[in-house]
């Protein structure tokens, strides 16, 4: 098996406003199963995922076309085809892309395992996490809490 990163072949995307792009999962489509893979085409004037930052997960980001704009916890800049990024572990590697561009940007994410079991992630611009594991997948309130034995007899 074997995938062009420079087709057209999309499996889905997103069309929300401000967040609308093309994705193709690289590594399923592989049959990858333990390096994730992610194959994006970001429409001008979108971002592709909130300001967020992995407790498990790492993740490469290559640009293939196209110049998107980074933003990370040094602040932002524009990336070229070409460039790769690593985005850390923890709240060093915070990361969010947008395309202030227009034309698409297409973009590969690579991460350290397909589907990171146990993983957490942090949005501190809108105060969640998201919570993955176990067949589930939450976002919450990040200030949410309960005592250990709230609901306990």
């Amino acid at each position: 098996m074997s995938v062009n990163l420079f087709d057209d072949e999309w499996e889905g995307g997103r069309e929300r406003p401000g967040w609308k792009w093309k994705h193709l999962p690289v590594g399923r489509k592989l049959g990858a199963e333990r390096i994730g893979a992610s194959l994006y085409e970001l429409a001008p004037s979108q971002r592709t995922f909130p300001f967020h930052w992995h407790t498990v997960k790492e993740e490469w980001l290559v640009v293939l076309r196209g110049e998107p704009t980074l933003r990370d916890p040094e602040g932002e800049r524009r990336l070229v085809a070409g460039d790769v990024v690593l985005f850390k572990r923890g709240p060093d590697g915070a990361h969010s892309i947008r395309n202030d561009t227009e034309d698409p940007v297409r973009l590969l994410m690579l991460s350290s395992d397909q589907d990171c079991p146990g993983e957490i992630a942090f949005y501190p611009d809108s105060g969640k996490v998201g919570l993955w594991g176990g067949g589930i997948g939450k976002f919450l309130d990040e200030n949410a809490e309960l005592d250990y034995f709230h609901g306990e007899d």
